[in-house]
């Protein structure tokens, strides 16, 4: 009997730029010379596939060069696992990730590239007041554990001096782009991505989303009334009343139809029906065949003929006629109607308004007050908001990712959105520990970062819905999930090898002895499962 070698447990997330090299090695073999991708063979290989003008379309900006460098930079850190902070731990698919996202993101990399339904996102909005990401290029996860206190304090800190750094849209496209990129390889084929924004940095996020998604995946710009009264501060005179939730991917699901209009009064074999209108649209120098009396053949009451004609001609009228799919009115005054049979319908839902048909920013705020009993974060925004984008990538057993969470209006959106109509959906959110302000109503509550606030939210929306579920039957049978497994971004808990710079046989032995055991002190088995997994 053979003896089994173990399987090398990865000490860095895989590295995208590798990837997508070896997808280029795959498709143009001939691009490559000595194992590198030879520039001028593959513009060969893609003939006029490629701009070769001096002067060309591009979008740049100060501290792109750097941001993509932080994107390649594989990841050494590990999710931690924290059972005290979670809720049906061993049970919940739902989870919650403390630590920066970008670090968060390139660990979620192998496990879920491809599988995300749906991302929401509500990113900082460059105002020149709010928090923005400081990544540091040389090494980010060390820089996070200062940042968060897990390592001594160095000159860091969580916010940035807004009035110097908030409005520089080439620091926040910096922040934006690794981000987006790697939640890009996240999605499914027919996932979708929605992100909030104000005026001050669409128009760069949508160039930077046409960067990384391609222009041909832009869906739309929705636009949703955010201000409940009008603001009369502004210099310029205009009260910014809307935002915007811009969305790339293939298509959205679309508004379900009111299928309540379908009934079956008259127990019509064919099942349900509505009354619907048979009007023509076009005058009868454009669509003359359109243009006749109809007659009702039992009767022999003459209808006339409409301005604009029937929807149908002669011969497809005749037959609806003879299925008997007309519905006569008893007066000749009256406007004959068509039986339209639920069965028939290609599909149950129509267009999805631009328009965002949603509560207010005022509505968050008291949805969290009704949580709470006080405001704990401003500007929340509306969990119906978050519903109404939810319900665009509908899929049973769908993950759908929020990677600014913030206080998780995505969270309990999913909760209580599952049990509303019976559908298992999964939420992955990540926040970062942002420290609340001290003073704040938060902070006297107990709550130290925003990371905290949005962990006890979704403690009390399963309380919530569970207390829901207890006083009434189960919906469609299906067992609701109601719980969260909560991990903290952390240093590898496996050692990793440092060089030596004394070449002598007792300082490299001493350094291969602190290797025997791969383990860092005090690592927790289940940490280091979790790693491994």
């Amino acid at each position: 009997m053979g003896t089994e070698s173990p399987n090398k447990v990865a000490a860095e997330t895989p590295d995208l730029n590798a990837e997508r090299l070896a997808e280029l090695r795959r498709l143009f073999p001939e691009a490559f010379t000595e194992g590198k991708l030879d520039v001028e063979k593959l513009r060969a290989a893609l003939g006029e596939g490629v701009e070769s003008r001096a002067e060309r379309y591009s979008f740049t900006w100060a501290g792109k060069r750097d941001a993509i460098r932080l994107l390649q930079m594989p990841s050494r850190a590990t999710l931690v696992p924290c059972r005290e902070e979670s809720v049906a731990f061993d049970t919940t698919n739902h989870v919650f990730i403390e630590g920066d996202n970008l670090e968060v993101l390139k660990l979620l990399y192998k496990s879920y590239a491809g599988r995300v339904k749906m991302i929401y996102i509500d990113p900082p909005y460059n105002t020149g007041n709010d928090f923005v990401y400081r990544d540091h290029y040389a090494d980010p996860l060390d820089a996070y554990l200062r940042l968060t206190g897990q390592k001594d304090e160095n000159g860091n800190h969580t916010s940035s001096k807004t009035e110097t750094n908030g409005r520089y849209h080439s620091a926040w496209l910096s922040m934006m782009f690794p981000r987006l990129f790697v939640a890009r390889q996240l999605l499914a084929e027919d996932g979708i991505l929605f992100v909030s924004i104000d005026d001050i940095e669409q128009p760069r996020l949508r160039m930077l989303l046409d960067e990384v998604f391609g222009e041909e995946q832009f869906i739309a710009a929705f636009i949703w009334k955010s201000r409940h009264n009008v603001d009369s501060r502004d210099k310029t005179g205009v009260s910014s009343d809307h935002e915007y939730v811009v969305c790339y991917g293939q298509r959205v699901q679309g508004k379900e139809k009111d299928l309540g209009k379908y009934t079956n009064p008259d127990n019509d074999p064919r099942g349900p029906w509505m009354s619907d209108n048979m009007l023509g649209l076009a005058t009868k120098d454009k669509r003359p065949n359109l243009h006749y009396d109809l007659i009702n053949p039992e009767t022999n009451i003459n209808y006339g003929c409409p301005e604009k004609g029937w929807r149908f001609d002669k011969r497809t009228m005749a037959r609806k006629i003879e299925e008997k799919r007309i519905i006569w009115p008893a007066s000749p005054d009256g406007r004959p109607r068509h039986k339209k049979f639920l069965n028939e319908l290609e599909s149950r839902f129509t267009g999805f308004s631009s328009l965002l048909d949603v509560p207010t920013t005022s509505a968050g705020t008291q949805a969290l007050r009704a949580i709470f009993g006080t405001e704990v974060f401003e500007f929340p925004k509306p969990v119906e908001l978050v519903k109404a984008l939810v319900k665009q990538g509908n899929g049973e057993d769908a993950i759908y990712l929020d990677f600014f969470a913030g206080v998780c209006p995505l969270a309990q959106a999913i909760l209580e959105q599952n049990r509303n109509d019976g559908v298992s959906r999964r939420f992955i959110v990540v926040q970062l520990p942002e420290p609340t302000p001290k003073d704040s109503v938060a902070r006297n509550m107990g709550f130290q970062t925003v990371a905290d606030i949005g962990k006890e939210r979704i403690r009390r929306v399963i309380a919530k819905v569970q207390q829901e579920r207890d006083e009434s039957l189960p919906l469609n049978g299906n067992a609701e999930d109601l719980g969260f497994r909560v991990f903290k971004l952390a240093e590898s808990n496996f050692r990793q090898w440092k060089a030596v710079e004394e070449h002598d046989f007792e300082t490299w032995m001493r350094q291969m002895e602190l290797f025997v055991d791969p383990l860092l002190p005090d690592t927790a088995v289940e940490s280091a499962i979790f790693e491994i997994a």
